[in-house]
């Protein structure tokens, strides 16, 4: 929808049951209902008060319809202020007293209410991050994490609204309505007509309005996400912005964004204005009716001036919760819209999960296979083709090849982010799919490329796997990586923060960092995906001989594009389009004469002239 389109909204145009499942609203609406009933005690006193509040609210009418008769009939009769006043004076306290009483349940139940609606938003807060955590790659690469920062705060305040406010407002207006409908109509069915003639016209209206009003949240809440989107990448990429000099771009970009969502507010603004302005001309217009009727009837002495009053006190209480219908309307149909987004992540269940007979892994340090393994990502092609290698305790296997041959997929089966497509993984004899997640990963680290630090201190981060981890086994994880005397330059030592990102570190200390958090809880399997592409050619001589000395009991796979990396590795295999086209050791392939041994001597002229191995090199060795 265009800037342009968002001035010219109407009704129709915003098509609501496209926006909001209108169908299933009441299944949305059980649901979210079953959350507060978590609570019963909550949920049945806010009840309550509610219903308290209402009865009072429809008892004032008529003890302000008595007090006039009774002041009238003293009046009429010339009565002097005294003793026979006394009955008034009773009746005023009356009002007093269930007035107070009155403030009293509303303060219980919105006390409750709130209080409800906050331990749902607490329960859906905790089950929605829950199952973030467990759901699986194969999720996560397919949602904007922006989208799931929205669903896990507006929409979760959404469901959490509803219950907190709109079943109270509920509670409300029904319990007025009928109940005070019923006393009317008892009364004079003619009047009860002309009192509550403006309610079907108010409740129409502010339906309408309110569906209306979701609709156009719902569009706005649209733009907002854009918005914090297009912020959270200009924050992350604020050096990428001031080196090519997009300032402007960027302003002009976030403006066009905003200016929609202001379009979109404006008019949600305007439509408001004029809704609460018909309700009110036709609340007032049907209280000149009754005031019309009911004077002429008090002047024929069929009513009496203290009923008039009874009805008009009525319509002034019962038109704020009949507009409310409007606030009731929106939060359903939001809780509807939220609770569905909120629903469909927490129904999910992950493709990769334990197995019922799932028991933890026996023997984390027995040897690696891959055994004849197909994997094909969901909805792609076949990505890897009847890989087949074994890697013991001591040993470091090689993985080399072109990007997109799938190197990184090896390194995200063996700790089970993907289940294999055909063959099987095992460690130590037992298949990966028959034991249990966290055993299976507690023995395999996997440190990547790609790189992502908390903003917490390097100490935390070394020790991210096991948090009480004592500081020499922090240091000693630390100094393998090489990194621990620029830490222990640092300004606080290992008590430093990071940086958001490690920003406040170089790409190769970042690297060596997560080298450390992968080595720091002795792992039966490391898995190092590209990890020392940002590190210069002496650290990583240093590097890998710390990592030799390191790895006499775990099994290490290291996937490389600069070959020096494992030119010491027992075994080395080259991928080509997901299949295993050279395997031996670097001796044996170099002897061999093809691609690995191209390659190799093509970044050895590269090194000589001073230029880095790039990911391209391996093409170009094959070419």
């Amino acid at each position: 929808m265009s800037n342009r389109d968002v001035a010219k909204l109407t009704f129709a145009d915003l098509r609501p049951a496209e926006v909001i499942d209108v169908s299933a609203m009441p299944r949305i609406l059980r649901r979210v209902l079953g959350l507060a009933f978590r609570y019963p005690r909550h949920i049945g006193i806010a009840s309550l008060a509610t219903l308290g509040a209402s009865a009072l609210s429809l008892f004032l009418p008529r003890l302000l319809g008595r007090s006039v008769d009774q002041a009238h009939g003293l009046l009429a009769r010339h009565v002097a202020f005294g003793a026979e006043w006394h009955p008034l004076a009773i009746s005023a306290a009356l009002i007093l007293g269930v007035s107070t009483l009155r403030g009293l349940m509303r303060m219980i139940a919105g006390y409750l209410g709130e209080a409800l609606g906050q331990n749902v938003g607490y329960d859906l807060r905790l089950a929605f991050f829950d199952k973030l955590q467990r759901l699986g790659f194969d999720f996560h690469d397919g949602i904007h994490s922006g989208d799931l920062i929205t669903r896990g705060m507006l929409d979760l305040e959404g469901v959490r609204g509803f219950i907190g406010d709109g079943l109270q407002r509920l509670i409300l207006v029904v319990m007025l309505v009928g109940v005070g409908a019923v006393r009317l109509f008892s009364t004079d069915w003619v009047m009860a007509l002309l009192a509550l003639s403006f309610v079907p016209i108010v409740t129409w209206q502010s339906a309408r309005t309110g569906l209306f009003l979701r609709v156009t949240w719902t569009r706005l809440q649209e733009k907002m996400a854009l918005l914090t989107r297009t912020m959270e990448e200009n924050l992350q990429g604020a050096r990428v912005v001031r080196s090519f000099a997009a300032e402007q771009h960027e302003i002009a970009a976030f403006d066009t964004d905003g200016n929609a969502a202001l379009r979109i507010a404006r008019y949600r603004i305007g439509v408001r204005a004029l809704s609460i302005t018909a309700m009110q001309t036709t609340f007032y217009l049907a209280m000149g009716a009754v005031l019309w009727v009911g004077s002429a009837r008090v002047q024929a002495g069929r009513m009496t001036v203290g009923e008039l009053t009874e009805i008009l006190a009525f319509m002034t209480i019962l038109q704020q919760p009949t507009r409310q219908i409007i606030m009731i309307v929106n939060s359903a149909a939001r809780a509807t819209s939220s609770g569905q987004r909120l629903f469909d992540i927490l129904d999910r269940e992950p493709l990769v999960q334990d197995r019922e007979d799932a028991r933890p892994l026996v023997t984390p340090r027995g040897t690696v296979r891959f055994e004849h393994v197909d994997f094909a990502y969901p909805g792609g092609p076949t990505v890897l083709h009847d890989i087949s290698f074994a890697v013991g305790p001591g040993q470091t296997l090689g993985i080399v090849g072109a990007p997109g041959s799938g190197k990184s997929t090896i390194a995200h089966l063996l700790p089970r982010f993907y289940d294999v497509s055909a063959g099987r993984i095992t460690i130590g004899g037992e298949d990966v799919r028959d034991v249990t997640l966290d055993s299976l990963r507690q023995s395999v680290a996997l440190v990547a490329q790609d790189v992502f630090l908390f903003d917490i201190a390097a100490a935390k981060n070394i020790a991210y796997a096991d948090p009480l981890a004592e500081e020499d086994r922090i240091v000693d994880a630390a100094t393998l990586a090489t990194l621990h005397e620029h830490i222990d330059a640092m300004p606080q030592g290992y008590a430093t923060a990071v940086g958001e990102r490690g920003v406040s570190l170089s790409g190769g200390q970042r690297q060596r960092l997560s080298i450390a958090r992968g080595a720091l809880p002795d792992p039966a399997v490391l898995i190092l995906d590209d990890s020392l592409s940002a590190v210069d050619t002496a650290t990583e001589a240093t590097l890998r001989a710390g990592l030799r000395a390191s790895n006499q009991n775990r099994a290490t796979i290291i996937i490389a594009h600069r070959l020096s990396a494992i030119t010491d590795a027992d075994e080395i295999i080259v991928l080509d389009e997901g299949r295993i086209v050279e395997r031996g050791s670097h001796t044996e392939l170099m002897a061999l004469g093809q691609r690995y041994a191209s390659l190799y001597r093509l970044q050895s002229v590269q090194a000589h002239e001073g230029v880095e191995p790039g990911d391209r090199t391996l093409d170009t060795a094959s070419a």
